[in-house]
């Protein structure tokens, strides 16, 4: 069931199932909390799972000007305090990955454990992570007819060949809006940090079938992080939440119930 709540000029829809451990879920730039609903009912028997709708995506608003990364950090402190947790999981993929890493830059003691998805460091630009970044805009911009073309670069072809539905994700593209186009400015919007200053446990996951982060990029990571160990997802794209639910569950039940001092 979805829920709202209201901080501010921000109203946050998010949803909540499961009991134990509180874990928050943060989603990728163009997407919602919807992208993980093959992932939740996986995790729900282990945790209370939070996941919601970044500003200007979803059902979620927020002023009339596009935010940041920080912005959109003190937004997922603002709901967890609203909720009344002090202290949760994390877990973040693609952008939400990078929102991932500004929470536990900023607001450390909220972060208990993390674990980042297809992701890359924050000092780092797209374009020096994927030189080729540049032909996913162009085909965004052809939607919904570029949508077979578009969902070849998130997800390897024999999940597209298993699961045609998943190209549902792109052929269902609305014309752009200027809440879209606030979503983009975020998205696109510089930011530095050094990650290394971040203190939790950390797990990094990528699939080796990703066109849109490398996966070296991801793994690079492990040698700026002071906690971490790094995952390979085999035959795995971009979006593991929705192309390998099962698949990324497991990883995140055995990292986040890890015993202490066995998670790092």
């Amino acid at each position: 069931m979805i829920e709202t709540v209201r901080t501010g000029e921000v109203t946050t829809a998010f949803m909540r199932q499961g009991e134990g451990p509180p874990l928050l879920l943060l989603h990728g730039a163009e997407a919602s909390h919807d992208m993980f609903a093959d992932l939740v009912p996986l995790l729900a028997p282990h945790f209370t799972v939070i996941a919601y709708d970044q500003r200007d995506c979803g059902a979620s608003e927020g002023a009339d000007v596009p935010a940041t990364l920080t912005d959109l950090a003190a937004d997922a402190c603002a709901l967890l305090s609203a909720l009344g947790y002090s202290s949760v999981h994390v877990f973040g993929t693609s952008f939400g990955g990078r929102l991932a890493q500004v929470l536990a830059l900023e607001h450390p003691a909220i972060v208990r454990r993390l674990a980042l998805a297809s992701t890359w460091a924050l000092a780092t630009p797209y374009i020096d992570v994927n030189p080729r970044g540049a032909e996913i805009r162009e085909l965004r911009a052809r939607l919904p007819d570029s949508a077979r073309a578009l969902a070849a670069w998130f997800f390897p072809p024999s999940a597209l060949e298993a699961r045609p539905a998943l190209l549902e994700v792109f052929s269902q593209a609305r014309p752009a809006t200027e809440r879209s186009r606030r979503r983009a400015q975020t998205v696109a919007s510089p930011v530095s940090g050094d990650i290394s200053r971040i203190s939790a446990p950390t797990l990094l996951l990528a699939g080796d079938a990703d066109r849109v982060v490398p996966l070296e990029a991801t793994r690079a990571m492990a040698k700026l992080l002071p906690r971490a160990r790094f995952q390979l997802l085999r035959d795995v794209g971009h979006v593991a939440a929705m192309q390998a639910p099962g698949l990324l569950a497991a990883s995140l039940i055995d990292f986040f119930l890890a015993e202490p001092g066995k998670g790092s």
